[in-house]
């Protein structure tokens, strides 16, 4: 069962780490965005919205300063989120519910991206790469999820084959088979 635990925990460690730099990645919004355009290899639609939502970028940053603010908190919930899976990190067993939760989230992406994406003015390609972060997202957790089923059973079993042998009385006493003879 040691492998199914290291693998475990490389996959959460990958899981950590992209939460934390997906969540640096909120927070120098106008520098990025200046640097993926003077990067852009190709003209056209795509390189057109990113300069479009410079330019909004850029204005709201001139006038509206403080509207940022809901970046940082993006970038902190992300960094809250890392630390959730520090849980499974230690104990997977004890911690699944971690995991599911992360599959829910990873899950809810989808239609949250493509609904509020609609509402917001977001191309259609713009919505379906907000969602292409569940669905990757939920491909090491349920890797995860699966070896920690595996982990279960595996102390399911071990736990029967240590008690097997036991009787337990009715004033609750317990008492080994393998004793009593």
């Amino acid at each position: 069962m040691n492998k199914e635990k290291k693998i475990i925990k490389n996959w959460l460690k990958f899981f950590i780490a992209a939460l934390i730099i997906s969540g640096l990645t909120a927070i120098p919004v106008e520098q990025e965005l200046t640097f993926i355009i003077s990067h852009f290899p190709f003209d056209g639609s795509i390189k057109g919205w990113l300069q479009q939502v410079l330019i909004g970028i850029q204005h709201t940053a001139k006038d509206y300063p403080f509207l940022f603010y809901g970046y940082d908190w993006l970038a902190f919930a992300h960094f809250v989120l890392a630390i959730l899976f520090i849980g499974p990190l230690r104990d997977p067993v004890k911690n699944k519910w971690v995991i599911e939760f992360g599959v829910i989230a990873c899950i809810l992406i989808i239609p949250f991206a493509l609904v509020a994406g609609h509402f917001r003015g977001m191309p259609f390609w713009w919505r379906i790469i907000d969602c292409s972060f569940g669905v990757v997202g939920i491909i090491p957790l349920s890797i995860v999820l699966n070896k920690i089923k595996l982990l279960e059973n595996s102390q399911t079993n071990l736990n029967y084959h240590e008690n097997k042998n036991d009787i337990t009385r009715i004033d609750g006493s317990k008492e080994s088979l393998l004793e009593a003879h």
